[in-house]
Parts: C-alpha cells; sequence; structure tokens
C-alpha cells in the first residue's frame, strides 16, 4: 500500500502544478536559455541545465527547485 499511497501523492502533484512555469536556466555550456510556460494539465520537467514540458509528475521540477538551481 506505501506505493498506492506515493502514486496517489504523485498524480495530485500533477494536477495541482497544471501549468507549472519553467524560470529561466544556464545549461551546462553556459548558454542561457529564457523561461517558457507550459500548457495546462502540463508542468515543468528536467534538471537544473535541461528543462521541458511533461506530464509525468515523477520528473516534475517545481519553481522551488528552479529557484534553488540558480542558486549553485
Amino acid at each position: 500500500w506505501p506505493l498506492a499511497g506515493t502514486l496517489l501523492v504523485a498524480v495530485a502533484a500533477s494536477m495541482v502544478a497544471g501549468g507549472e512555469d519553467c524560470l529561466w536556466y544556464v545549461d551546462r555550456n553556459g548558454s542561457w536559455h529564457p523561461g517558457f510556460d507550459c500548457e495546462f494539465f502540463t508542468f515543468c520537467c528536467g534538471t537544473c541545465h535541461q528543462r521541458y514540458c511533461c506530464r509525468d509528475p515523477l520528473r516534475l521540477l517545481t519553481e522551488r527547485q528552479q529557484r534553488h538551481c540558480l542558486a549553485f
């Protein structure tokens, strides 16, 4: 049952995070990329150095996590 609870939380997070924006970032080569909006029911996914919109809640990169990337 713990796996079912984790899945339920992930699905709920994905619904709440629909339309989550990808903030600007710098990739591994030092190139700057402007921020962009994700469509409804999609959200920002990826890493500190590569971002894209997706529907997979396990790849969700919250705006808080993105801001943390900027600090380092």
